[in-house]
């Protein structure tokens, strides 16, 4: 048992060299470089970029999935937003208790996915217009519910799973984690794994084998909406207020994620170990560029140049096996 756990983890390293040496790169030269030698190698910025990344992470969980199916869910960003609002609004409009705030909120992120799936699965519409249909839906009624404005929560209760800490671990870290291992031994301990995998790589072969496509898609895009519920009610604790803005491009930084490690976007092929470093070199990427004080839509620049640069690896590598 051992001797295999080495071997997986001796394969990973080996399947995904390039993004964890373009990890420690960065990391390295952040470290030296003189304008962030001083801020980015504390502790205290270590758990600032975790705490960062841990939304997009259980979103870029999610996406994995999807991506590995074939599919793309945009509306991710949007569920953020709406999950935060109706959450926030529950505690400040309608005097619920926290946790079943909190839980509503997580579960309309699981009820948009779970439309989404069904769509996805009992139509041929393509995900792309589904999700981006669902994406404008979710923003809008976002909007309607706020009138565009935050709803605010003043309560160390509310805070507490967005902004606190357990011992010196922050609370949404600690969250993130349990998703990131649930999310694993999903892919590589159950059924449906293999059968995400098996649909993603030939659907119509998946289908002769006996698996129900219909239901493997319905489960991986519910998943989907479950993380972004799950996501937006993290972040309105954390910024104290359900907002309607929430989550804006939330989804292209999911898809960075996914797309930068290593998961092909032609479906089949991928993995959450990938993902994580993903997230990692996303999350650093961005601090480091703050600290530098770079513009931010430089920043979105650079992001755009960073998942055309995964994209066109990946077009390569699948270029090198039809050959």
């Amino acid at each position: 048992m051992k001797k295999s756990n080495n071997m997986k983890a001796l394969n990973f390293f080996k399947e995904n060299m390039g993004i964890i040496i373009a990890l420690l790169v960065l990391a390295i030269f952040l470290t030296v470089f003189p304008a962030t030698s001083s801020s980015f190698p504390t502790t205290k910025n270590v758990f600032n970029v975790l705490r960062q990344i841990s939304t997009n992470m259980l979103l870029a969980c999610g996406m994995t999935m999807v991506i590995i199916l074939g599919g793309i869910d945009l509306s991710v960003g949007s569920v953020i937003a709406l999950s935060g609002v109706f959450a926030a609004g529950c505690v400040s409009r309608y005097g619920m208790n926290i946790p079943s705030a909190m839980l509503i909120g997580v579960l309309i992120g699981l009820i948009i996915g779970a439309f989404n799936g069904f769509v996805i699965s009992r139509t041929t519409i393509p995900p792309f217009i589904v999700t981006l249909a669902t994406m404008n839906i979710a923003r809008g009624l976002s909007g309607v519910y706020t009138g565009g404005s935050p709803v605010r929560v003043v309560s160390k209760e509310w805070q507490w799973i967005g902004a606190g800490y357990i011992g010196i671990f922050p609370v949404p870290v600690i969250i993130m984690i349990i998703i990131f291992i649930i999310s694993v031994l999903i892919m590589n301990r159950t059924k449906i794994g293999r059968y995400i995998y098996a649909v993603g790589g030939n659907t119509l072969a998946a289908k002769f084998s006996g698996i129900s496509v219909s239901k493997v898609k319905f489960m991986v895009y519910t998943y989907s909406g479950l993380m972004a519920g799950l996501a937006g009610v993290i972040l309105a604790s954390r910024m104290y207020s359900g907002q309607p803005t929430a989550g804006d491009g939330a989804e292209m930084d999911a898809i960075a994620a996914v797309v930068v490690g290593g998961t092909s976007m032609s479906g089949g092929y991928g993995k959450l170990g990938g993902t994580l470093v993903g997230a990692l070199i996303i999350g650093i990427l961005s601090n480091g560029l703050n600290l530098m004080n770079v513009n931010s839509f430089w920043q979105t620049v650079v992001k755009g140049i960073v998942i055309l640069l995964a994209v066109f690896i990946d077009y390569i590598r699948n270029l090198k096996k039809s050959k």
